[in-house]
């Protein structure tokens, strides 16, 4: 038996008179109703969009959101969920059809799976979960197939055990991945593999990174506490805090002042281990979403020349929020780092951080939608891309400095033989240790795997030039 997820508590479904007298009603139904309704066929279009259209599920979320906080976390965990669980409810579906749907209408198959979804999963009452999907049909303008969402998730309650039990004799179905990346896992895990699942197919904790330029992590748990979030620290990550229960990040205390910031314990890792020094200068070469960024600035209390590059505009942008926010400066610019440019190749840097580009499998219970996205022959040219980063940043590097590589992938392609290849080829390189504390000992580097109440999957490598 693969692994169960347990239903967390959801907001339930509003009353007619919570909602506005402008908001349009059916016939026949309340306004609740009809929201609700609209609520599950959002969902099913974000969906429709993961699987026919390969849309990132962020991308697909931000398209329409509903205006209403609570619509907004509904559509979210019906998204997130259905994605989450999405190899058991597509055999589970495959059972309940007696016929493939036609091209137009496989919107229905994501309806369906949303409504399975809610059975499955979610702890709000069956009847209004199947009443809100029936009626999200005609929102799809699928009238005509009422009647087959409603037989459908009918004969699902009246077969659930049977139902489930013949979708989990499939693999993929039983452990919520892809056979192809289950093989991978087990290879590379032989010991692990199980646990590791089982924690990318759960929800991500909350972490948070106190900013102790402003503020001592111990006050900024008191402030937590006076405001009623209940936090723990972390014993080798003093700027760390784990929350018990997540939060919106602008409910934290001194949020928008740039007290603190979300960010996994994982990548907190990454600004103490390349230790940047006070007057050097820096890089960090795929910057976006600026976490990183952030924290190696606050690490060397300011004083070091950072500069941040990263593929496009657009993420260049994530960078500059978040740094605008945290009131810190950086050097920031458009840059590929694969292809030096003198705008930011101007001379060496005592250190570099390389967060490079890879198949994202250590932050699956984050982004559910890589295990459907991600193929099994997109690891090559992933790695390919990592190896001409390292070769064309190893120019950059003064003599003496280092280099932090770091990914948040599980496969050994793109993180120990990524070195163990890069050490072959460069005489000037050497490896640095790393804590013992930090993970899982590999061949070169140190893995941090996914963990229930611990960090995300990233892998990390330091390297000296000589």
């Amino acid at each position: 038996m693969g692994p169960s997820l347990s239903k967390p508590k959801i907001a339930s479904e509003r009353t007619a008179s919570q909602r506005t007298a402008s908001e349009r009603t059916a016939p026949g139904r309340t306004a609740s109703e009809q929201t609700g309704a609209a609520v599950r066929a959002q969902a099913a279009r974000v969906l429709h969009a993961v699987r026919a259209d390969g849309r990132s599920l962020t991308d697909a979320l931000a398209a329409s959101p509903p205006a209403d906080a609570r619509d907004r976390a509904l559509l979210s965990e019906l998204a997130f969920g259905a994605v989450r669980l999405l190899p058991r409810l597509e055999a589970i579906t495959d059972q309940l059809l007696q016929r493939p749907l036609k091209p137009n209408d496989r919107i229905l198959g994501s309806l369906l799976m949303i409504g399975l979804y809610q059975l499955i999963a979610l702890r709000i009452p069956d009847h209004a979960a199947v009443s809100a999907t029936v009626a999200a049909t005609r929102l799809l303008e699928r009238p005509r197939a009422v009647g087959l969402i409603n037989a459908s998730l009918r004969r699902f309650q009246r077969e659930r055990a049977e139902l489930l039990e013949q979708a989990e004799r499939n693999e993929s179905a039983r452990w919520l991945m892809p056979t192809w990346l289950l093989r991978r896992l087990r290879a590379a895990w032989p010991e692990h593999w199980e646990a590791l699942v089982a924690a990318s197919n759960g929800r991500a904790p909350m972490f948070l990174r106190v900013n102790r330029q402003r503020i001592r992590t111990d006050d900024y748990a008191a402030q937590l506490a006076a405001a009623s979030i209940e936090a723990e620290p972390l014993p080798d990550q003093p700027q760390t805090l784990r929350l018990l229960q997540p939060v919106p990040a602008d409910s934290l205390p001194g949020f928008g002042d740039g007290l603190v910031s979300v960010q996994d314990a994982g990548a907190q890792w990454a600004a103490p281990l390349l230790a940047p020094q006070p007057g050097e200068r820096i890089l960090d070469a795929c910057a976006a979403p600026g976490g990183k960024t952030a924290h190696l600035i606050e690490q060397a209390q300011g004083q070091i020349a950072l500069t941040a590059i990263d593929i496009s505009d657009e993420r260049m942008a994530s960078v500059h929020v978040n740094l605008h926010r945290l009131g810190l400066q950086a050097r920031m610019m458009v840059g590929d780092a694969t292809q030096p440019a003198p705008a930011w190749a101007d001379g060496p840097y005592q250190r570099i951080l390389l967060d490079a580009p890879c198949s994202a499998t250590g932050v699956m219970r984050r982004h559910p939608d890589i295990k459907r996205l991600r193929l099994d022959q997109d690891i090559a040219p992933l790695a390919q891309v990592q190896a001409r980063m390292l070769e064309a940043l190893w120019t950059l590097l003064a003599p003496g400095g280092r280099l932090l590589y770091l990914t948040c992938s599980l496969l050994p392609d793109e993180n120990e033989a990524q070195i163990a290849a890069f050490l072959a080829r460069h005489k000037d390189a050497s490896e640095l240790p790393l804590p013992a504390t930090l993970g899982i000992a590999r061949t070169h580097g140190r893995q941090l795997l996914p963990s229930e109440a611990g960090p995300d999957g990233f892998y990390f490598a330091l390297l000296l030039k000589r």
